[in-house]
């Protein structure tokens, strides 16, 4: 089988001799010193000023909304992994939906201020695929409106927008550390934040509110990432730049070989130094999606409809309609792409996608 995906995993040695350091002190959990050493490791791989590191992807954004929410209305766009508007629900807020833009798939900058109410108090905007939103417009926004952002930065590992980390744009930007992802800790996540207050809070509330061993600050939950997944990220840690590599050259492959004539492809935004992380074709309908999708699955070719379907149609979060991201949800695929898929079988995905478009 050639699934969308495949976890990039270290020497199995190189991971144990982690997990023998917490075994040794006995010390498994409570932000031990595996977790603390991750920390400081990829604060300054990311170039980014305060991270936290959490249990799981979804968590940060339910701290930040627990932070800003105050249980109001939050604009984010519908064109998204399914946990970005369950969070806002999940926290007793409302999600406003504003379509996307149909180029770069993040939420349109443009359409943002028409939805606005006295009831907002935050947007949660999702950088897709790695690919930035219009950051600094959107900025310029939330502060005429006295809003907070908070981006759903979950694919956005190693993304630099205008020579900077991407994690430090917005009031507060959260990754996901899930093993689908570039950088993985199984599972596992992140919160950054630049403002030392806000990003005191969010370490208080990701540890049930603890101030020190006797001493609370506030409502918490309990966010810490164990040092048994903290020991996995540290392993797969160094080879982050041979990941990024070999992604691009699937990426560069798939780019030079597939059919644009008759599908397209993601734009990036300018200005950015991408990290490779999805490959989503676009097709000219859902059926023509459909026929491709059956092909490749003929050959036990696995890719994802990702993102779908458009958020707005889910029950619990029903919205106006969304043409332009239930359209891009119908007709979207992201193909196979990892560290060590064969160039055979690269071969093989684009002749079949070529054959079915022609």
């Amino acid at each position: 089988m050639i699934p969308v995906t495949k976890t990039f995993l270290p020497p199995q040695e190189e991971y144990n001799s982690y997990v023998q350091r917490a075994w040794d002190k006995a010390w498994l959990t409570n932000r031990g010193e595996l977790t603390l050493e991750l920390e400081d490791k990829l604060k300054n791989f990311l170039d980014v000023s305060n991270l936290i590191i959490t249990n799981n992807g979804t968590i940060p954004i339910q701290i930040a909304l627990k932070l800003f929410g105050k249980g109001g209305e939050i604009i984010t766009t519908p064109f998204s992994y399914v946990a970005t508007s369950a969070a806002i629900v999940w926290e007793n807020c409302k999600p406003v939906f504003v379509d996307i833009n149909p180029d770069y798939l993040t939420i349109d900058e443009t359409k943002i201020e028409a939805a606005i109410t006295e009831k907002t108090t935050a947007i949660l905007a999702t950088h897709v695929f790695g690919n930035p939103c219009h950051v600094i417009e959107i900025e310029k926004i939330a502060k005429k409106h006295n809003l907070k952002v908070i981006y759903d930065a979950a694919h956005c590992f190693g993304v630099k927008y205008n020579a900077q980390s991407l994690f430090n744009f917005g009031d507060v930007s959260t990754c996901s550390f899930h093993a689908t992802k570039l950088f993985h800790t199984g599972e596992g996540g992140a919160i950054f934040c630049d403002d030392k207050e806000i990003f005191h809070q969010l370490y208080y509330s990701h540890n049930f509110g603890h101030n020190g061993p006797l001493e609370f600050h506030g409502l918490g939950i309990n966010a810490k990432i164990s040092e048994l997944q903290s020991a996995l990220g540290l392993a797969v840690f160094p080879y982050m730049n041979h990941i990024i590599a070999e992604r691009k050259k699937v990426v560069d492959f798939y780019n030079e070989n597939l059919n644009f004539e008759a599908v397209k492809s993601l734009k990036i935004r300018e200005n950015t130094e991408w990290n490779y992380s999805y490959y989503p074709v676009i097709f000219s309908s859902e059926a023509v999606l459909l026929k491709v999708q059956d092909a490749l699955a003929d050959e036990n070719i696995i890719p994802r409809r990702y993102f779908y379907p458009s958020l707005n149609t889910i029950e619990y979060t029903k919205g106006d309609k969304m043409p332009i991201s239930e359209s891009t949800a119908s007709r979207i695929l992201c193909l196979p792409l990892y560290v060590g898929i064969a160039e055979a079988d690269l071969q093989k995905i684009v002749q079949i996608i070529n054959k079915q478009i022609s």
